[in-house]
């Protein structure tokens, strides 16, 4: 019965509008009164779980995604994106997708990634004569890869939630992330070819060197997180530092986007963005310690194995119900409370949990751009003044793309698992 009315009351404070981490805050002090433990080791165990230097890279990353909006390197990817791609039908909406993809690859971060890239493309699209309806979908969609392409944000998470190495859910997030952006671009020029799309002028080969050279600083983040930690000189909080540092000598020296007097301003913005992650993970890591310590998940693991569910079954089970999830809670609230419960299930069924964190954020993904908590859909509608149905109905296309992308993912696991398992070679129990 107290289980029916716990329910009850962490849907009904949703449904009122709580903020997430009220929720999970005052859900864990009930399930705290109700188990008969003082209420006073709530606020202790959500110090000790946040005691991790793999967490501190959290904010971190989102300082340096926040150095790189403001500070010019966004401008810098979408020039030599199209650069490159002058010429060709449909030329802006390609280029939305190779600047988002590049730009998710040095912020981890999907909601920065579609509003740094709507905010300089969508404008510039729509004087182009491009639908409206499109370009948001087009930027919207595209902006999803920085969920699952390193260095993701949901994917240090993950590894710390369920004790997985961050590395390796780095490496197994490239190939997944390549797949999902050719998705895109394939469309997109098919698509721009139907509809007969404007194309940008091509541009002589000196001057896409130059564009290409001015893009290069851009690329530094990138080459100084993952080469840090494949390289062995760093930890992933070491470069996640390295990149907050990195970028704003970018943005301040390179592109000059900001002066420097207005460095504090960006810092505290940054913060700001950073506090209320943290306390989303902090309350929900206390939710999910007694939600381990109650025996729950291992009651789980128990009907599911009674249930006698193959390993496909429980996989397809599970995508349904992270989609069903994903209609009402974002993506950091939907893994730091279903990822306790599940994670235990996983070696007994035969998932690898590295290949299963693919899923869950290509899931996540999937959670960003449909209604109606699609964080990406607010975004491009408060930057546009664009109706949230005119939004979702361009992101549709790009949405049964995400379906079938999930549907690889989820069955070819030697796509997800090779590339970690080359470098570091077949995880112990996977």
């Amino acid at each position: 019965m107290w289980t029916i009315g716990f329910l009850v009351l962490f849907f009904g404070l949703l449904a009122a509008g709580m903020p997430i981490f009220l929720v999970l805050g005052a859900c864990s002090a009930v399930l705290y009164l109700v188990s008969g433990q003082p209420i006073i080791g709530l606020a202790q165990n959500m110090i000790d779980q946040l005691n991790s230097t793999t967490l501190m890279s959290l904010p971190l990353f989102v300082m340096a995604a926040a150095f790189m909006r403001r500070g010019g390197v966004a401008q810098a990817l979408v020039d030599v994106a199209a650069a490159w791609l002058g010429g060709v039908k449909g030329s802006l909406g390609l280029v939305a997708v190779v600047s988002c993809a590049l730009f998710a690859a040095i912020s981890g971060s999907s909601v920065a990634t579609a509003l740094a890239m709507g905010t300089i493309l969508l404008p510039a699209m729509i004087e182009r004569g491009y639908p409206r309806s499109f370009a948001l979908g087009v930027l919207g969609a595209s902006g999803t890869i920085g969920v699952v392409i390193p260095p993701s944000l949901a994917l240090i998470l993950y590894g710390i939630v369920t004790e997985q190495s961050v590395p390796r859910l780095f490496l197994a997030g490239i190939m997944p992330g390549l797949l999902q952006a050719a998705a895109f671009f394939v469309w997109v020029l098919w698509y721009a070819r139907r509809k007969n799309f404007p194309s940008e002028a091509a541009m002589p080969f000196a001057q896409r060197m130059r564009v290409t050279w001015r893009a290069a600083p851009a690329m530094l983040v990138p080459v100084v997180v993952l080469g840090g930690i494949y390289g062995g000189f760093m930890t992933v909080t070491e470069s996640a530092a390295m990149a907050a540092v990195v970028s704003l000598l970018i943005s301040l020296f390179v592109y000059r986007g900001f002066r420097w007097t207005r460095t504090l301003e960006v810092i505290a913005e940054a913060l700001s963005s950073a506090g209320v992650i943290m306390l989303i993970i902090a309350t929900a890591l206390v939710f999910g310690h007694w939600m381990t310590g109650s025996g729950i998940p291992a009651q789980l693991v128990k009907f599911v194995a009674n249930m006698g569910l193959s390993t496909w079954e429980f996989l397809l089970a599970t995508n349904i119900m992270l989609l069903i999830i994903g209609c009402f809670l974002e993506v950091v609230g939907t893994l730091l409370l279903v990822m306790p419960i599940l994670a235990p299930a996983l070696l007994p069924l035969h998932v690898d949990p590295v290949h299963f964190g693919i899923i869950f954020t290509h899931n996540m993904e999937v959670g960003l751009v449909h209604p109606p908590v699609g964080l990406n859909l607010y975004v491009l509608s408060t930057i546009s003044d664009a109706p949230i149905g005119e939004v979702i109905r361009g992101i549709l296309p790009f949405l049964i793309l995400l379906l079938i992308v999930l549907a690889l993912i989820t069955y070819w696991p030697a796509m997800t698992l090779w590339l970690p398992d080359a470098v570091f070679g077949p995880a112990q129990g996977g």
